[in-house]
């Protein structure tokens, strides 16, 4: 899940909310969407290829 944040960038987000803090992971922070959106793709491979 990706939110634009106030200053401008954007900020990954895991899908899931996280039962500790009932929260959503933050996956990182990046200065374009298409940033966000590629690293989005790789943490998706690294979740999958385990299996």
């Amino acid at each position: 899940m990706i939110r634009k944040l106030p200053s401008g960038k954007y900020r990954l987000y895991s899908r899931k909310v996280d039962p500790k803090t009932r929260r959503r992971r933050n996956l990182g922070t990046f200065p374009s969407r298409a940033a966000a959106e590629k690293h989005e793709r790789a943490v998706q491979f690294f979740k999958r290829r385990g299996s």
